[in-house]
């Protein structure tokens, strides 16, 4: 499988979760398109680009089960998020609930948002290891106050690699009327992704992770009646158009001025190459190799993984907490000597060696960074 992608393979390559790795014919699709653009730019920009990522769209929506009507492409999470963050009507003393596992980034945006409007962004904490959704629930929304406007979560955290009942939280969001926006980076294509029966206020997934399209590919979702809600980042022809569609949504966000926008077109041949190579499987095989093998790198690492509850809480990628005062020069050891790419993530006081596995990994990459963590205890002083 490794053969399909453009990876190093001199690299083992255990950090899929930061930027993804885009197959071959799904990259050749890219510069395809990136060459209809170069060769015609007014017509493939104005026409025949727009009708192709229509169909995109389309084919995004019927993959993670919502109208098309309600997406737009973003070019990450990032830019998703910021867009929403910035329209909303925050006051001094509204809450935004959160978790104390939220993905950096995303806690400078809100803080920054915060900072500025005297609203509180609040990080509920969540005692690790999690072995219970009940337990999970009951604790994020110990944080629930008559001031909670909004709250905000991960689908699946980047530092601690958990899959978040998401289900639950939207459906007492929603009875409560209270927004939800949910940072669903790691999601599309990682575990299945039902929108419709989510029925969050806000989502934003990466389509350049788990579901191989290449970087830059994202999209934002927003509940129809919450649509009006959120002004763009850059104004520009769609507001008050001329030629104004169906959708003041459609019109405000996707067209922003001149972008090179093949990267959005490639979602039927994600889709595509998951049909032809039977991807549902062989990811499922993958993620079973994955959590019989993970266990073996935490007694490594005199360590334990941060849920016993695979089923709830686990998709094919899981964090394993480690002691080091230098991680930053772990991961340079292990990539620069070792040959092994996998990511050493500072977050609050802990750190954590995170693993993700796709079906071009094999049982034996394990093995190699096993080894690696022997020869690092017994040789540095890293570990």
């Amino acid at each position: 499988m490794k053969s399909y992608f453009l990876l190093n393979p001199k690299i083992t390559y255990l950090n899929h979760g930061s930027f993804g790795a885009c197959p071959k014919p799904i990259f050749e699709s890219y510069q395809n398109w990136q060459q209809q653009l170069e060769m015609d730019p007014v017509h493939f920009i104005v026409n025949k680009g727009q009708e192709a990522m229509n169909k995109s769209k389309k084919v995004l929506a019927d993959f993670i089960k919502c109208d098309p009507i309600d997406l737009v492409f973003t070019p990450n999470p990032s830019y998703a998020l910021n867009t929403v963050i910035r329209s909303l009507n925050l006051n001094p003393g509204d809450e935004i609930l959160t978790t104390d596992q939220e993905y950096g980034a995303m806690d400078r945006t809100w803080n920054y948002y915060a900072k500025k409007t005297g609203a509180v962004y609040k990080k509920q904490k969540i005692n690790l290891p999690v072995d219970s959704k009940d337990r999970f629930l009951d604790a994020f929304f110990q944080g629930l106050t008559k001031n909670t406007k909004i709250v905000f979560l991960s689908h699946i955290t980047s530092s601690t690699g958990l899959i978040f009942p998401i289900e639950e939280i939207c459906k007492k969001s929603n009875e409560l009327g209270i927004l939800s926006i949910i940072d669903g980076a790691h999601v599309p294509g990682h575990i299945p992704l039902n929108i419709e029966a989510l029925d969050p206020t806000i989502y934003t997934g990466a389509c350049h992770k788990w579901m191989l399209a290449p970087k830059g590919t994202s999209f934002l979702f927003v509940k129809k009646d919450f649509q009006k809600s959120i002004d763009p980042l850059v104004i520009s022809w769609g507001y008050n158009s001329d030629n104004p569609t169906a959708s003041q949504f459609q019109d405000y966000h996707q067209m922003q001025g001149t972008t090179d926008f093949s990267s959005y077109l490639t979602i039927p041949d994600c889709i595509e190459f998951f049909n032809q190579n039977n991807w549902k499987e062989e990811t499922k095989q993958s993620r079973n190799t994955l959590l019989n093998l993970a266990p073996i790198v935490a007694k490594e690492l005199e360590s334990n993984l941060l849920t016993t509850n695979f089923d709830d809480f686990l998709g094919q990628m899981c964090s394993i907490p480690i002691k080091t005062t230098q991680p930053i020069k772990l991961k340079e050891y292990l990539y620069h000597k070792e040959n092994i790419e996998i990511p050493i993530m500072e977050h609050s006081d802990k750190v954590y060696l995170r693993l993700s596995f796709q079906p071009y990994n094999t049982a034996n990459d394990i093995e190699k960074l096993v080894d690696a963590i022997r020869k690092i205890k017994t040789s540095t002083t890293l570990l």
